[in-house]
């Protein structure tokens, strides 16, 4: 239950923030929010979710109510090289992109779930106590100070015994 279209002169950018409102949404809901917005990539998206829409009716025999959007990918299609005019008889370089734009269309859960599918839930982190924290940091400063203790009575024997070859002469 897939619909395509290739080649639409909209930009990327401009039509993913259209794809990325109705991307999970169920069909009906998705249909009312693209034909309330008044965008030149949401009129390119409702043709074509209305396209996947009457795939899935004809092929898979499935009923618009029970259709979610599943996915729905822009891609970057070939730019058009044109030109701005400047000063002095020159010109600008500028590109006009097109996109590919691509919908899946799949059917809802068994419990009828509608609307957007929550995110798969994150393992829950330990939060770092403050105590760990000042642990880690104590332990961090003693070593720094156990080693300028050390440097400090390397330096210290190191001038005492000069000071004891000095006086024994």
């Amino acid at each position: 239950m897939k619909a395509y279209l290739r080649s639409a002169r909209i930009a990327p950018k401009k039509a993913n923030v259209i794809a990325q409102m109705v991307r999970g949404l169920a069909v009906p809901e998705a249909l009312e929010s693209l034909e309330h917005t008044h965008k030149k990539g949401a009129r390119m998206i409702l043709a074509l979710l209305k396209s996947a829409v009457a795939n899935a009716s004809h092929n898979a025999k499935q009923r618009m109510e029970e259709l979610v959007i599943r996915s729905i990918v822009v891609n970057q299609a070939q730019g058009y090289r044109r030109g701005v005019s400047m000063a002095r008889g020159r010109m600008r370089p500028m590109r006009k992109f097109l996109s590919h734009i691509e919908i899946v269309l799949g059917v809802q859960d068994a419990e009828g779930e509608g609307g957007r599918s929550p995110k798969s839930p994150r393992k829950p982190t330990k939060p770092k106590s403050e105590k760990t924290s000042e642990k880690t940091s104590r332990n961090a400063k003693s070593a720094v100070q156990k080693s300028r203790s050390q440097k400090k009575t390397d330096v210290s024997s190191d001038s005492s015994a000069s000071s004891a070859s000095s006086v024994s002469s």
